[in-house]
Order: C-alpha cells, then structure tokens, then sequence
C-alpha cells in the first residue's frame, strides 16, 4: 500500500527508484515490496543474475526490468538504470542496494530535502558505529571520505553508500569511465566539481551478523581498483580541475575587484596571505614555464595556502617583468657560483638564447633568486596587509 502524499510528490519530482541487482534473490522481493509503498515508479536492473532472481522479477510484471545479459559491475548497472529513466523522463532517481541493507522507508527523507533543495544530489549517510559493521567496511568509509575532501574540498559524511538522490539531468552529460563499485566515487566527486550541491540525510543500514551477509564486494581487486581511481581523481584535481576554478573565479574581474574581495576582505591571515604571495612569486621565477600555475595551485592547496592568490602571482613572469626576472636569474647564479658577474650589462635584453648558452648559471641561479624574490615580495605583502589590514576578518570553523 503506497503512502499517498510521497508518491505524489515523486511524481511531482519526476522521480523515481532504481534498483541494481546481482544474485541477491534471497532479499530481492523483500526490498521491492518496501519500496512500492511510496512509487511505483520502480526500474530494477538485473545484472547478470545467476540466481533466483529473473523468477523473483517476475512476480512484478508492473515494474521496468532492465536486463544485463552477463554480469557486468554495480557501476554499468547504475549506468544503464540511469539511461533508462532519462529515456522514460524521469528528471531524479533513489538508488538502493537489493541485498536488504537500506530500508525503503528512509525514501520519504530524500523527497523531502529534494524539494527544499532543487537541482541536489542527496546521498543516505550511515551510522557507520553501530553493531555489526564490518572493520573492512568502516576503513573504506574513513579512506573514501578523506580522500573526497581532497579531491574535492568538500567534507561529506559518506562516500560509499548506495543510498542516494541523483538530478539525471546534471550527472547526464558527465563520460564516466568507471563501471564496478569505484563509480559511486567517481559519480560523486566528478557531480562536486560541476558544483552540483551535494546534501545529506541520515538513514538507517543494516548489517547482517558475521558469516550471514552476502556481498559482491572483493576486497583486494576492489579496493586497489578505489585506490587506482583516487590517485587519478586526485592527480586531475590538482593539475586540473582546481586551476581551472581558479581561473574562471577571476574571469570578469578587474584587479581592483580582486584585491578588495579575495585579499582586503579575506578570511585568512595577514601571515598566510602573505606566504601564498610568497609562495606564487616564487614559483614565477621557475623555469617550470607552462606548469607555474598548475604547480603552484598543487604546493598551495598542500600546504593550505590562499591557491587564489598564490596562483595570481605565479603569473609575474610576464613579458615586461620576464627579462629582469632572467637577468637576476642570471647574476644569482654566477654569484652563487663564484663566476665573475663584474662585466654584466643590461642594455638590449637577455633573450632565453643567450640564456641558453649559459644554462647551468642560469639553472643554479632561477633556483636561489626564487626563493629570495618569494620571501622578498612576502615580506613587503606582510608589512603592507599589518598596515592597511589591521584587524582582518576572523575565520570562523564550519
């Protein structure tokens, strides 16, 4: 029997539930008939099942099968769920897990913050402290969660639950291209960098005793295979994905704009805008050209630093400022080498051929005039920021 209000405003939504499968006939029915209390708006996505299941399936003839022919990962299976309800014109979908670890009736939690919050992709944190969680269970739930917020900045109470609100219409433009557990990882930080708003509900999990519970999940394969997937993500989001934001927060702005907003009224200290100036003048003068702002964003996010500024700064080494940061390159070196530098004339420019012609100077000294020129231009953004910027905002914990 449907609870008449939630299956009303999922249709209202255009939502509906999909289920994937894999050789869990012994809990399959159940879950179905928890879930048709509130839709029936049902799309089971049998993925290759070995087991009971096409029989149990067809106890439901009212429901959208979508049948895999071989087994092919929780993730394909999403996938295709996901096409499915696009193609019948759904705009959200639940997901949950078939092997009776969700409990249906925390749907009506997600309809209710999908209709304050539009647009959202809601995922069911677990109480991961309860009886009977297994210890494997409760590492990959700490790993996933650490390593979200480092690809992503977000912290989020679970990464690896089953138990969630997609907006298709956001997520189906994304080329995922991962297929097994991994993608419930990838699907969620890849929806954090397109800035979709990422809310939570609490929801009730179930874990059988210990020698009871069926699961697919294979520890080794499909941890390293996480692990694999985490160093992509994170190596994309530092060379990548956080350049670029940092690029389009400047795009329209003028520097007048820019100083007010993001060093002025910034949240951080004096101390630490002043080394993320530090820290960008420095890598300005690296030979490094074409990777400056990409490694710059890298070291300041590593070391929490202002990557906004830092990355501003990394951008010195323009044409007006290039041949004075070469030439000094080009002193410090000869200097730190002992090399007579008496006879050094700035008249016509120093071009990176003539650069090149003496280029372990040159090397030598990039290396020891970047770190005079950070701390240098540091110190002089300390001095300035203590005098114009007495009692800069307080940085509150969220």
């Amino acid at each position: 029997m449907q609870t008449g209000t939630i299956a009303e405003q999922m249709q209202k939504l255009c939502c509906c539930v999909i289920i994937p499968t894999y050789n869990n006939g012994k809990t399959l029915g159940e879950v179905i008939r928890g879930v048709e209390r509130y839709t029936d708006d049902l799309i089971i996505v049998n993925d290759g099942s070995t087991d009971e299941t096409s029989q149990i399936l067809e106890q439901f003839p009212a429901h959208t099968i979508v049948n895999i022919p071989t087994n092919r990962g929780k993730g394909n299976a999403l996938r295709e769920g996901f096409q499915k309800a696009v193609s019948m014109g759904f705009r959200y979908a639940i997901t949950l897990d078939s092997d009776g670890q969700h409990f249906p009736d925390d749907i009506p939690a997600f309809v209710a913050l999908l209709s304050e919050h539009p647009g959202s992709l809601i995922i069911g944190a677990r109480n991961m402290s309860q009886e009977n969680v297994p210890s494997g269970s409760s590492f990959g739930h700490k790993f996933s969660i650490f390593w979200f917020k480092v690809e992503t900045g977000l912290k989020v109470p679970d990464v690896q639950t089953g138990f969630r609100l997609y907006p298709l219409e956001k997520i189906n433009g994304i080329r995922f291209f991962t297929r097994k557990f991994e993608f419930e990882v990838e699907v969620l930080v890849r929806a954090a960098w397109r800035r979709i708003p990422i809310l939570h509900v609490p929801v009730k999990v179930y874990y059988a005793p210990k020698g009871e519970r069926v699961t697919h999940f294979r520890k080794f394969r499909d941890f390293n295979r996480t692990g694999l997937l985490n160093t992509i993500l994170v190596l994309w989001a530092l060379f990548w994905v956080r350049p670029l934001s940092l690029f389009r927060n400047l795009k329209g702005k003028s520097w007048k704009e820019f100083f007010n907003e993001k060093i002025l009224k910034s949240k951080d200290s004096n101390f630490k805008l002043a080394a993320s100036v530090a820290l960008g003048a420095s890598f300005s003068s690296l030979p490094i050209w074409g990777w400056q702002m990409v490694a710059v964003v890298a070291v300041a996010y590593a070391l929490r630093l202002n990557k906004l500024v830092a990355f501003i700064f990394s951008n010195l080494s323009i044409p007006p400022i290039l041949p004075f940061i070469l030439f000094m390159s080009f002193i410090t070196g000869g200097w730190v080498m002992g090399n007579n530098i008496n006879g050094m004339q700035y008249d016509n420019g120093i071009s990176l051929e003539w650069v090149s012609s003496n280029l372990v100077q040159y090397l030598v000294g990039s290396f020891v005039f970047s770190i005079l020129f950070g701390l240098a231009l540091g110190l002089i953004s300390y001095l300035f920021l203590s005098i114009f910027r007495k009692n800069p905002p307080v940085k509150t914990e969220s």
